[in-house]
């Protein structure tokens, strides 16, 4: 038993976003002075990004999506103007979509994240961050989305897509994430 959940533990690292060394297995059905060993490389990590957090002793894991990131899933950022926290048209038709996928998804639930450009001091960042991602809780909430499976957390300027200083970039970074908890 002991064996089996460090190896569900090793098999998880690689989901945290950093590179690791190929995972050894021993050989479960031999026995315990085996030799026998297999090397199996994990799992390519597409983006080392910023969006790692600790997985609650609840969830089996956590997956990201976005589309700057790569992983091409479902739940694409959503993005605002600058120093605004309203919800555009665009941003509005993402979230019908969404909400659409996570009403579907009944297990899941998702952390929605509040980002800004790195314009402004700390302190007004994450309050817009929280403005940002309180304006998609609740637009998901109006379209049925049950409050319990959702939740906000602000990270400000704290964690940029594009460290640039041109407004391609700031643009990049006036987000909101969603992180799809387990």
């Amino acid at each position: 038993m002991k064996k089996s959940f460090a190896l569900l533990v090793i098999l998880m690292l690689p989901a945290c976003g950093t590179k690791r060394p190929p995972v050894v297995a021993t050989n479960a059905g031999g026995p315990s002075n085996s030799t026998s060993r297999t090397t199996t490389p994990p799992p390519e990590v597409v983006s080392e990004g910023p969006d790692v957090q600790a997985v609650d002793g609840g969830a089996l894991g956590q997956e990201t999506f976005s589309d700057e990131s790569g992983e091409g899933g479902p739940l694409a950022d959503i993005h605002f103007d600058y120093d605004q926290s309203s919800l555009t048209d665009e941003a509005r038709t993402t979230l019908e979509k969404h909400a659409n996928w996570i009403q579907a998804h009944a297990g899941l639930r998702i952390s929605v994240e509040g980002h800004c450009d790195d314009r402004g001091s700390v302190e007004y960042n994450l309050a817009l961050g929280e403005q940002r991602a309180r304006a998609a809780y609740d637009y998901l909430a109006s379209l049925g989305v049950p409050k319990a499976r959702l939740n906000t957390v602000s990270y400000g300027k704290e964690r940029p897509l594009d460290t640039g200083a041109s407004e391609a970039a700031w643009a990049k970074n006036r987000r909101a994430h969603f992180a799809v908890l387990r």
